[in-house]
Order: structure tokens, then C-alpha cells, then sequence
């Protein structure tokens, strides 16, 4: 696409989201960088975001209240955190897990991500979910934790490519042909030849089958964390598939990696994952870049004061009220590095151990209003941090 096709895709869009179309034309292309205070639309199926920059799934973390926290500030669309098939269909309407379907008026659109090893056991667990109100029905070939009995889940599927196709199939018949269904892939097992072979045959069968959207990770599920994601894979798909919605994931730590991956790769899309714990003004970091802006300034104490207490009322909605502290301070550990006093406030929070801990943190150390920092290590990068769906919601 050459920059005058950008400018007028421009033109474009509104007919086609009209008419609801997929708005290909919508979607980001390299070159439509060089054109300041343009931000396209990412469709998924007939869902239209304003903002190519979506919260991940995390397990461990994408909660409701982290989700509305990013939704508050500027995400368009969010994950749940990934769930197993059979817990899902095994949940009764208590109060003690009736917070993992959680879906409220504003939410929407939001989508669920499901995990398991069986193809039968996915159909009655998407039908659930999108009975509880989600929009989206995920599915995780991307988890590179392997499950203690040794039976194949996540990105482990992607060694057996016939059984993940058949999955995808299943989900696809099982829930509304008005609800789109994605998955989120990594490049492969490992580097071998035959990876990437079924890499291929599983996301061209997906296309095939209807799935509306591909999340693809650039590292393999060898990898876990460790090592660079492979951009240039991206890309690669990206050029296989021009005509795909195509989502990025890996190394996105900061709005800015948000928009690098987006000119580099050309995907339509981009999920913030460890980026976005304990950063949600990452998406409108990042919205503020693609409008040709300059990156807004940090937030201060006051306003980071005010989205972490927030984010602990949203929890005490939710959670027994001697695990609120407990899920808070791993956020609050991200929160901190905000903070001009970063070290000092992360110490606090680390030796957080109940709610008092917890205010006492808060009025001892957000109790004046002053500029805030950048991360010095966004995303906690430098250091392996525990997101992963070694325990997924079961």
C-alpha cells in the first residue's frame, strides 16, 4: 500500500464498517506510518475497535478489575484470563467463583480464553462462556507450560496440528456465527522444520474454518520467555496472509514497542501483555503516538494513586477480602515502578501482608502529588516475571 492508498482507506473505512464489510483497508501497513493522526480500525469478525491495541490474556492477572481498570484507561477490547474447558463447564453459580464469567455492561467487547487437551470438552465450555455475556471465544495454542499429566494443552497443540484444527473446528460449530472465535498461536514447538510446518497447516486451516482472528507470538513454546520474540516471523505471516487479521505478541513492554511492532510487521493489531501489568496508560500512551503525538508525560503520583486504590476496590467486589492484598501487591510491585521514588515504594508493597499494609503503603507514600517516572525496566524485562498459564483458572 503506498502512502496516497493510505490516506484513502481513510475515506474508506466508514463505508465499509457500513456496509460491515472487513475493513482490510482499515488495517495498519507499514508505510501508513508516515502519516500522522491516523489511527485505523482492527476488526475481529464484525467487531470494531478504534485502537490496535488490545489487552492480552494473562493467567494470574487479567482479572475483571484488571481489565476495567484497562478498559477505563483506553484499552478497546480485553481477555479474560485463560480458563480450562472442564472447569468452565463444571462452574456453578456461586459466590465463590461466579467472579470468572464476570461480564458487565462495561466490558463489552470482551472476549474469553479457553485451554484443555480434549477437542469435546471445548464446545460446552464456548457455549458457556458466551452465555455469560463474552463476545469472543479465544483459544490458547500458546501456553508453553506443559500440564503435569503429561496430556497436551496450549502450545503444546501445535505438535499435533490435526487435533488442533479439530479444535478450532469444534469451537467454530458449537457457538454463534455472529460471535468470533480467534486463537493465539506461537511460531512453533521449537525450530525445527517440522514446527513450522505445522505452524502453517494450523493457522491456514484456521483461516479456512472462519477463525476471525490469529494472535501469533514470536517466540516457540521451547522458549517460554527466554530470548527475543522473532518479529520478522510476524511479518513473514503477515505477507503470507494479507487479506488476515493478524494480531502481534512478544517484547511489548512500553507504547512504544506497541507501535514499532506495528510498523515493523505490518499485523493489523497487538496484544499488551506484560506490558500493560501495572501500566494500563499504555493504551493511551500508545493511541496518542499513532496519532502523531508526542508521548504523554508520565502520571503522577495523584493520578497513579488513584487507578491503583481503584483497582483495589474493583478487587474487594470480587475476591475473599484476606486474598485482596495478596493479588494487589503483584500488581502494585508494576504500579511502583511509576513512582519517583520507585524502590523504596516497591519494597513497601513487596512487604505488603494484609489490607492495613497495604493503606498504610498508600498514605505514607502517595500522600503528595508530584511528577511521576518512566518505568526503568518496563515490563519488568530484564528479569524473568511470572506470567505464564502454568496455572490457569481450573
Amino acid at each position: 500500500m503506498c502512502p496516497r492508498r493510505a490516506i484513502c482507506c481513510l475515506r474508506e473505512t466508514s463505508i465499509l464498517a457500513r456496509d460491515s464489510q472487513r475493513c482490510r483497508v482499515c488495517f495498519f501497513h507499514p508505510c501508513n506510518f508516515t502519516h500522522v493522526g491516523i489511527i485505523h480500525l482492527l476488526c475481529i469478525g464484525t467487531i470494531e475497535l478504534d485502537l490496535p491495541v488490545v489487552q492480552a490474556a494473562m493467567s494470574g492477572y487479567s482479572d475483571w478489575p484488571m481489565r476495567a481498570i484497562a478498559r477505563q484507561l483506553g484499552a478497546p477490547y480485553s481477555i479474560c484470563e485463560v480458563m480450562i474447558d472442564s472447569f468452565v463447564s463444571s462452574l456453578k453459580d456461586r459466590a465463590k467463583t461466579r467472579h470468572h464469567l464476570l461480564v458487565t455492561d462495561n466490558d463489552h467487547p470482551v472476549g474469553a480464553q479457553l485451554m484443555g487437551a480434549e477437542p469435546s470438552e471445548f464446545p460446552p465450555a464456548a457455549k458457556k462462556l458466551v452465555e455469560a455475556g463474552f463476545d469472543v471465544i479465544d483459544i490458547n495454542f500458546g501456553c508453553p507450560a506443559k500440564k503435569a499429566s503429561g496430556r497436551c494443552r496450549g502450545g503444546f497443540h501445535l505438535g499435533q496440528p490435526s487435533v488442533a484444527i479439530e479444535i478450532l473446528q469444534r469451537v467454530r460449530d458449537a457457538v454463534p456465527s455472529a460471535t468470533p472465535v480467534t486463537v493465539k498461536m506461537r511460531r512453533g514447538l521449537d525450530d525445527t522444520p517440522q514446527s513450522r510446518d505445522n505452524f502453517f497447516r494450523i493457522i491456514e486451516s484456521a483461516f479456512e474454518l472462519g477463525i476471525a482472528a490469529v494472535t501469533v507470538h514470536g517466540r516457540t513454546v521451547e522458549q517460554k520467555y527466554v530470548g527475543p520474540s522473532r518479529w520478522d516471523f510476524l511479518k513473514e505471516v503477515r505477507q503470507l496472509f494479507p487479506q488476515r487479521t493478524l494480531l502481534g505478541s512478544g517484547d511489548l513492554f512500553t507504547a512504544a514497542d506497541c507501535v514499532r511492532m506495528l510498523r515493523e510487521t505490518g499485523v493489523d493489531g497487538v496484544t499488551a501483555a506484560r506490558g500493560s501489568i501495572g501500566n494500563p496508560w499504555i493504551f493511551a500512551q500508545a493511541a496518542a503516538l499513532l496519532r502523531g503525538e508526542p508521548l504523554p508525560q508520565p502520571p503522577r503520583v495523584y493520578a497513579q494513586r488513584d487507578v491503583i486504590c481503584e483497582h483495589f476496590r474493583l478487587a474487594e467486589q470480587i475476591l475473599p477480602s484476606d486474598q485482596v492484598s495478596k493479588q494487589l501487591r503483584k500488581f502494585c510491585i508494576h504500579y511502583s515502578a511509576w513512582h519517583p521514588a520507585a524502590e523504596a515504594v516497591r519494597a513497601a508493597f513487596i512487604a505488603v501482608k494484609n489490607a492495613a499494609d497495604w493503606h498504610e503503603v498508600i498514605a505514607c507514600h502517595y500522600a503528595i502529588d508530584q511528577p511521576g517516572q518512566f518505568p526503568a525496566d518496563p515490563g519488568n524485562s530484564g528479569q524473568p516475571l511470572a506470567v505464564s498459564c502454568a496455572e490457569p483458572v481450573s
